[in-house]
């Protein structure tokens, strides 16, 4: 039998422990959907020669992760000056309404000191 911690001198071990990291990161980003179930394949390649006495064997580990949550947020389309077309996010949640900052200021639907 083969030792798979040891076998192809410790290289499977070390790809498994480092797709292993990847979805322990995955797992924790907040960002991400926890039920969701990640993956580790690990993959044996097998063939053999035509005397059918030794086989050379390629091995391939790969995860699936699970992708980061969809954000939306609102962006408001306009024009400056000189007539270009500028995109800037809605902060306030309704466009033309201001709101308070964390700091205490008054700011309008974009972000902006209101004067």
């Amino acid at each position: 039998m083969i030792d798979l911690n040891s076998f192809a001198n410790g290289a499977l071990a070390e790809q498994f422990n480092s797709e292993f990291q990847k979805v322990m990161e995955n797992m924790s980003d907040i960002n991400t959907d926890p039920k969701k179930a990640r993956k580790i394949v690990i993959t044996l390649s097998i063939t053999g020669n035509d005397k059918r006495d030794v086989c050379a064997c390629k091995v391939q580990t790969k995860s699936t992760l699970v992708p980061a949550d969809e954000v939306e947020s609102k962006i408001l389309i306009n024009h400056d000056d000189s007539g270009n077309v500028i995109g800037q996010e809605l902060l306030s949640g309704v466009k033309g309404q201001m709101f308070i900052s964390t700091e205490g200021e008054v700011l309008d639907h974009v972000g902006e000191r209101v004067q």
